[in-house]
């Protein structure tokens, strides 16, 4: 008997350890929103609901639990921060979600990515990086 430990060779240390089972499902898609303003007259916004029904076929979608090759920072407020935990804490205790800040903020980015390339002048950046110009704001490079 060899009194040297056997280790492993370097075909099993740098093998691919992830499988399709153990990847995450896509999120499944959100039903489109009824018509109407809420009233019960249906006479909402049409392009509003159309709007909405585009996102929700958007192509777009976050990179989920992937091993990623590129890193940015970003610098957030205590109250975004806490908003962002809350967040969190809160698809994890509702909705069962599990996830950590990145993936929430990935999945946040493409959701608005999304709308961007979906609405274009009328999308959610634009009306808030608009809002934002207006009320004085710099914005930061």
């Amino acid at each position: 008997m060899s009194r040297r430990a056997s280790l492993p060779g370097a075909s099993e240390l740098f093998r691919i350890t992830s499988s399709p089972a153990l990847d995450l499902p896509p999120a499944p898609e959100q039903p489109a929103p009824a018509k109407g303003n809420g009233n019960g007259n249906g006479s909402g916004n049409e392009t509003g609901h159309a709007h909405k029904e585009q996102l929700t076929r958007a192509a777009r979608s976050g990179s989920g639990r992937t091993k990623h090759d590129a890193k940015i920072t970003v610098y957030v407020s205590g109250d975004e921060l806490l908003a962002m935990e809350q967040a969190r804490l809160n698809l994890r205790a509702k909705h069962g979600l599990v996830l950590d800040r990145g993936r929430l903020v990935r999945e946040a980015v493409a959701v608005l990515l999304a709308d961007f390339d979906a609405a274009g002048e009328d999308s959610v950046l634009v009306q808030r990086l608009r809002a934002g110009s207006e009320d004085g704001k710099e914005t930061e490079n």
